[in-house]
């Protein structure tokens, strides 16, 4: 849903992920998109993880599967989600990510986008990479500030959903969802202020001492932290 998400989760896969491409491509990105996304279509195979950018005006042959991990804030761009794949006659396959109290999303696209969706099951068999992308926050700052970038903006683009009687952010569970993306410990926000989180567990770990592997950024923050004090 947003470009801090991508920037997160693309480099978050591209650890995970070895023997695959992984491309990112948001809008803010403006001259080197049209650069990612030739590039992206010559390749034989790969993952391309993005925003609604993506979702229209845009054909990339034999796209297999469309993983919409946020619901789009529009009915519409479900739709043009999902015909990223299947294009000319092809066959694909498009899932989208809701929790148990988001279903009732599901009845929404099917009256509004005469779109019927069929449930599939969760996998049983799914390995947990969460202390995989902890570790990589606590070694290069650069991948902490993204986490803590991408949950903020993830919240505030929930709250701005259009759907806001079946996507309520005051329904979120804030700990499981910072587990998921393997925060160290809760930003400062609004949402949270004033909120506990007994089920989630920040690192023992003073984030201020992570350093980013980038030495020139890390000798800027340095001198940053230096006329601070």
């Amino acid at each position: 849903s947003t470009c801090a998400c991508v920037e997160y989760y693309g480099k978050a896969l591209e650890s995970l992920i070895k023997q695959v491409k992984i491309m990112s491509i948001h809008g803010k990105m403006k001259h080197k998109r049209n650069k990612i996304f030739t590039e992206f279509r010559k390749l034989p195979g790969g993952i391309l993880v993005c925003t609604d950018v993506m979702a229209r005006g845009i054909d990339i042959p034999e796209v297999h599967w469309v993983l919409q991990y946020d619901p789009p804030s529009s009915a519409s761009a479900f739709v043009h989600r999902c015909g990223r794949t299947a294009r000319i006659g092809n066959v694909g396959s498009a899932l989208v990510f809701l929790l148990p109290m988001e279903e009732a999303y599901i009845n929404f696209l099917s009256i509004n986008q005469k779109c019927p969706m069929q449930e599939m099951k969760p996998q049983t068999d799914v390995l947990d990479h969460l202390p995989k992308v902890k570790a990589m926050a606590l070694s290069d700052r650069a991948v902490f500030e993204k986490g803590m970038k991408a949950f903020v903006s993830y919240i505030q683009a929930y709250a701005k959903h259009e759907c806001n009687l079946i996507f309520r952010v005051k329904d979120l569970d804030f700990a499981s969802l910072a587990k998921g993306f393997a925060l160290l410990k809760m930003p400062k926000m609004p949402e949270l202020r004033g909120k506990s989180f007994p089920d989630f567990t920040p690192v023992t770990v003073n984030t201020d001492s992570i350093s980013f592997k980038d030495k020139n950024r890390e000798k800027q923050r340095q001198k940053q932290l230096e006329q601070q004090r």
